[in-house]
């Protein structure tokens, strides 16, 4: 249950920090497949962008499974101390969360994302990324009127 509300917690905080900078938020349904949000600038909203939240209580490395294949959303955005009064939160691409990930030696050979590669200045309340586009497929560009 406490997990639960961490994830309730670090979600809603991305979509406050979203909406308070200019982004209409709509949060899937919990425990779906795919992204927890999606998201368009006010000014766009043929620009909707998924995002995947992963909430953690405090500093932890994110567990991504046993396929980094499966893991879908362009945006990856975590949330550290989500249910304290201060949240910090990192924005990172997908690639990026790929190639940053560990694996396990285990039996089970998991994939994770350690803190000491998220936890860095460049993903940092780096909210600006999000105008960004990471690859030809994140956004078609409208013509400009002329």
């Amino acid at each position: 249950m406490k997990q639960q509300m961490t994830g309730n917690a670090g979600l809603f905080h991305v979509a406050w920090e979203l909406t308070r900078r200019g982004w209409n938020v709509m949060p899937t349904v919990r425990n779906s497949r795919g992204a927890d949000l999606y998201a368009a600038p006010v000014d766009d909203e043929e620009a909707v962008i998924a995002i995947q939240s992963k909430a953690l209580s405090r500093r932890a490395s994110v567990p991504l499974g046993l396929d980094l294949e499966r893991l879908r959303s362009r945006w990856w955005i975590i949330t550290l101390g989500a249910n304290s009064d201060d949240p910090v939160c990192f924005v990172l691409t997908l690639d990026e969360v790929k190639l940053l990930a560990t694996r396990d030696k285990g039996k089970h050979r998991a994939y994770w994302l350690e803190a000491k590669h998220y936890d860095n200045p460049e993903f940092r309340e780096a909210w600006h990324r999000l105008a960004e586009p990471t690859s030809e497929f994140d956004r078609v560009q409208k013509p400009e009127a002329g």
